[in-house]
């Protein structure tokens, strides 16, 4: 009977440890310890992000992302086709979140409505997950942005709703001085397309993220950071974001 009590309260504890992580792809819906950062509604758009106020921010609050009809499906998702960022004008109106982060589990859904659509998913505000409609390169679709390949194979297309899940494990200091970068577990899609990928620094300069400006975006600092979303004047849609707070001690994001 003791034996059979272990037994079963392994079990628990493995399921439950397997359906705080396992649940992905598009329309996964937000665990109860989560916390929704975007349901498709004006309230929480205006509630839980802002304009990032970095060096090339020109765009005033209240946030112009409009809030538009789901193309696919029933509700409503957030176009990041902000009239500031005409032009591919990258920071000029990047919304984030009020609320920063360390480790934690990430999902969001992402549509392209056009060809050569672009955006990009920011963690930390630091490290640019691409997101770029025809680009296969280092730093094209779901690139860990310069520091890996894009899997564009498991890219659903235009018109199409997409999704990231994402476990990402906090840059490590000891005395001022980071010991260990960043890690990144990305499944694309329900497909996991980077596994524990370290990131080095932040790419695209100041007006890129935070960090950007520091040693040539090689000075990162312990500072924790926001989801950011990046208008670059096209239209890419969102919906369904949602994020898990986690604790991570060991050097491993490969959780799902």
């Amino acid at each position: 009977m003791k034996h059979l009590f272990f037994s079963i309260s392994f079990y628990l504890l493995a399921t439950s440890f397997y359906n705080t992580y396992a649940q992905i792809g598009v329309g996964t819906p937000p665990p109860h310890d989560a916390e929704v950062l975007f349901d498709g509604s004006q309230e929480m758009l205006d509630k839980k992000w802002t304009y990032w106020e970095g060096p090339r921010l020109s765009a005033e609050l209240p946030i112009k992302w409009a809030i538009v009809e789901d193309p696919i499906d029933s509700g409503y998702a957030v176009n990041s086709n902000d009239p500031a960022a005409a032009g591919g004008k990258y920071g000029a109106a990047d919304i984030v979140t009020k609320d920063k982060f360390r480790d934690f589990q990430l999902h969001v859904e992402f549509y392209i409505s056009e060809e050569s659509g672009n955006s990009g998913v920011y963690l930390q505000n630091r490290y640019e997950i691409q997101v770029l409609d025809g680009d296969t390169t280092s730093h094209g679709m779901a690139a860990v942005i310069n520091e890996t390949s894009s899997p564009y194979h498991a890219y659903r297309g235009l018109r199409k709703w997409n999704s990231y899940d994402i476990i990402f494990r906090a840059a490590r200091f000891e005395d001022g001085k980071r010991t260990q970068k960043a890690l990144v577990t990305l499944h694309f899609n329900g497909e996991k397309v980077h596994e524990n990928q370290p990131i080095s620094q932040v790419w695209g300069g100041p007006n890129s993220g935070i960090d950007g400006g520091n040693d040539g975006g090689k000075g990162i600092t312990y500072t924790p950071g926001g989801i950011k979303l990046q208008a670059e004047g096209h239209n890419v849609l969102y919906r369904n974001i949602w994020i898990k707070k986690l604790e991570l001690p060991e050097a491993d994001t490969d959780l799902l």
